[in-house]
Order: C-alpha cells, then sequence, then structure tokens
C-alpha cells in the first residue's frame, strides 16, 4: 500500500488544481451562456462587441447586433469574462 502512496498523491494534486477548477470555469460558462437575454452586451472571443438581438434555443447560437450589422454567433463563441467586464463598467 505504501508503494502507491506517492500515486495517489500525485493524482490528488492533479485533480485540485487542474481538472476540478477547468469543471467548475466549463459550469459557469454553461451557466453564462444560458442566462443570455435580449439586450445583453457581449464581447465575442475574437473580440468583437454588440448587443444580443435574438436567441434561438433550438440550434444554441444568437444574434448579435454590431455597428456593422447584425450577425450570428454560436453562444459558446461569446467570451465570459469580457462581456462581464463590459457590463460592470457603465
Amino acid at each position: 500500500m505504501m508503494d502507491f502512496l506517492p500515486f495517489i498523491a500525485m493524482f490528488a494534486v492533479v485533480y485540485f488544481f487542474m481538472i476540478a477548477p477547468q469543471m467548475k470555469r466549463a459550469k459557469q460558462e454553461k451557466k453564462f451562456a444560458a442566462d443570455l437575454k435580449r439586450g445583453d452586451r457581449v464581447i465575442t472571443k475574437s473580440g468583437l462587441h454588440g448587443k444580443v438581438v435574438d436567441l434561438n434555443d433550438k440550434d444554441n447560437t444568437c444574434v448579435i447586433e454590431t455597428l456593422a450589422g447584425k450577425m450570428k454567433f454560436e453562444r459558446s463563441a461569446l467570451s465570459m469574462e469580457m462581456s462581464k467586464k463590459l457590463n460592470t463598467v457603465k
């Protein structure tokens, strides 16, 4: 049993410092995408700023209005961190 103790300890360290935070972040991003509503100001991961004008739950997309016009994006393409920063600085 003592031979396996270092492997068990290494797995515990990897789990608590890498796997658990990644699962928590994925859960937060999923909640962010589900909580989107019309009128929210968002930033895509590529840096495009806009306002949500339509949400489609069937294919998990949203239409964003920008200065260039309206564009359709996957909800996963929206940056949770940048959008939160944008909405807190009003």
